[in-house]
């Protein structure tokens, strides 16, 4: 099964049926005998520029920018803690993709990049110090 034929199921089923975890969008393509792990739906939500909203997953429109990250870290960010040149934030679960990809589309140039699960967002520094002022810019966020 291609990437292509699995986000293009994606797409019909989001647009479809609310659905608002990643869980339930791989319970939805299970039942069209297509499976995926939570890394592949991650990385398909990012590329496919899916938002999380209150009526569950949403394309955005091309161009539009989307949530900025810091009205998504003031709703989602639960924590932050500081692992050598790595930030780990924890969020409510099922937004850590949507605050990963929108601290992508911020391009902070002290982030590498970013990986995503379900309720942990990896952000990769290029080393400690600047993995450290991450961590405390993110620890501001959570005191507004």
């Amino acid at each position: 099964m291609s990437k292509s034929y699995r986000q293009g199921q994606i797409l019909k089923l989001i647009r479809s049926q609310r659905i608002s975890t990643q869980e339930e969008l791989a319970r939805a393509l299970k039942k069209l005998g297509i499976a995926a792990t939570q890394v592949t739906l991650s990385r398909d939500i990012r590329e496919l520029r899916l938002v999380k909203t209150p009526e569950g997953y949403q394309e955005m429109a091309p161009g539009e920018p989307g949530p900025s990250f810091e009205s998504l870290a003031a709703e989602f960010l639960l924590d932050a803690a500081g692992a050598q040149n790595l930030v780990v934030l924890k969020t409510h679960p099922g937004n850590a993709s949507t605050v990963a990809v929108a601290l992508d589309n911020e391009e902070w140039p002290e982030v590498v990049g970013t990986i995503a699960g379900d309720d942990t967002v990896l952000v990769i520094a290029p080393d400690c110090a600047q993995a450290e002022k991450l961590r405390k810019r993110f620890m501001e966020l959570l005191k507004v």
